[in-house]
């Protein structure tokens, strides 16, 4: 290729990227590079294995619980196109889905409303997590976790910001967390119609906040962020003045499922 050629193809994007970039990309957009398996490699070439990879679902929406995953992928079967599930459209992630349950070890753990209430959502998380890396069918002896907090877990971890679009085991479990929680959340709808939650899958969209005013929340809200509150007010304000009151209770048990 030739320097004009080169420099060309690369024009009105930012110095220090690969050259020869994919032609037809608009102006001013970046070509991100799909997540690898490199530092799984690594870990398997000084022989540390299984290595998982973890992440979750569900920590933004006003309703439904947190979803984690934890997937331990087989070197020799890995599915072909995977990413971070916010990259994938709604069919691939269901195609993958099904690729990864076909040839990976994972585990799904969920963190109920009641405990995202009891304990905040960053806890509640944290806590899903180390339940799926703990019900994985064989114990993992490194872990990399989506995010900013390592998990406390009894073996080696690491925490990758932004690792679901850069280690596959990350891209893998986001995928299997999206796809269980989206079904779920379309499962919710059937039980509590007129919430939207077959479309929005829980998130704080126009729709869903016009459906909280009307209708106030459901047993699947998360009682304590802020619009649900305001709703819980308008339509249940003793329940607002209960909270105060109200001394910790037991959890539900959430449930937990390993293939």
């Amino acid at each position: 290729m030739s320097r004009e050629k080169s420099e060309k193809d690369n024009a009105g994007l930012p110095k220090g990227l690969p050259k020869g970039l994919p032609k037809g990309l608009p102006k001013g957009v970046i070509a991100l590079a799909p997540p690898s398996f490199r530092r799984e490699r690594a870990l398997i070439k000084r022989g540390v294995w299984p290595v998982a990879g973890c992440d979750e679902a569900g920590r933004g929406p006003l309703a439904g619980p947190v979803v984690a995953a934890a997937v331990v992928l087989d070197p020799k079967r890995i599915p072909k196109g995977m990413d971070d599930s916010k990259r994938l459209t709604a069919e691939r992630r269901e195609e993958l889905f099904e690729e990864i349950c076909a040839t990976a070890s994972f585990a799904v753990a969920f963190a109920s409303p009641a405990r995202i209430d009891r304990d905040n959502i960053l806890r509640a998380s944290l806590w899903a997590l180390m339940r799926a890396v703990q019900s994985l069918p064989e114990a993992p002896r490194h872990v990399f976790v989506d995010g900013r907090d390592k998990l406390d877990i009894g073996c080696d971890c690491d925490a990758v910001i932004g690792g679901d679009g850069l280690v596959l085991s990350i891209a893998a479990a986001s995928i299997i967390a999206k796809v269980t929680r989206d079904r779920l959340m379309c499962a919710l709808a059937q039980d509590c119609p007129g919430y939207g939650f077959e479309q929005h899958k829980g998130y704080a969209v126009p729709e869903h906040l016009a459906a909280l005013s009307r209708l106030g929340p459901s047993a699947h809200h998360r009682r304590f962020f802020a619009p649900v509150a305001a709703a819980r007010q308008k339509h249940q304000p003793s329940s607002v003045e209960l909270d105060l009151l109200t001394v910790e209770t037991p959890i539900g048990a959430e449930v937990a499922a390993a293939s």
